[in-house]
């Protein structure tokens, strides 16, 4: 449902909330304003989106994209915040399948904008994880460098050193395979 149709919605509701208060009606008035204020909740957090991010921490990614593929206009039903966040999760539920196709998902979402810290730390965490699997080691050292920038609580701190241990193996394997030793220089 687009978010205008909410709006309407939920006014509507509080309005005959209100109404149903004056006249007396006070049993019915407040069920109907916790109606109303669910309205309003959806129009902030889209209950699609709730529930794909319920599967994902479920890693049940079949129904978490079941539920995002319900979202038919992301722009019309989700509110600017939210458009990120839909894109982050596409990118995540993508990256299991093809991680190499999720790194438009992970761009757009930041281009976008998300408003939590940890979330933009995870996508760009992604992106650095995607430019090594290029052999782009520039690309991949900055986006950890913003990763850990932006990852303030620390909740992603273990990902990011093993992702940094991972990088500096990727610089010895590119030493052994110049420096001609091994079987391969024989």
């Amino acid at each position: 449902m687009p978010n205008i149709v909410r709006l309407i919605l939920g006014f509507a509701l509080l309005g005959s909330a209100i109404a149903l208060i004056v006249f007396g009606h006070w049993g019915w008035g407040i069920l109907v304003i916790l109606l109303s204020i669910l309205v309003f909740v959806t129009f902030f957090f889209n209950e699609k989106m709730l529930i794909a991010q319920f599967y994902l921490r479920k890693e049940n990614m079949d129904m978490a994209e079941q539920w995002l593929s319900k979202i038919k206009n992301y722009e019309k039903e989700l509110i600017k915040p939210q458009q990120g966040y839909y894109h982050l999760l596409l990118g995540l539920i993508e990256s299991r399948r093809a991680p190499m196709q999720s790194e438009k998902y992970f761009k757009k979402a930041l281009s976008l904008g998300m408003t939590m810290d940890h979330n933009i730390a995870l996508a760009k965490l992604s992106l650095a994880g995607i430019a090594m699997a290029k052999r782009n080691k520039r690309e991949a050292t900055m986006y950890l460098q913003e990763a850990k920038k932006a990852d303030k609580n620390k909740l992603l701190a273990e990902q990011i050193k093993m992702m940094q241990g991972q990088m500096s193996q990727m610089d010895r394997t590119v030493v052994q395979q110049r420096g001609g030793g091994g079987f391969r220089g024989r």
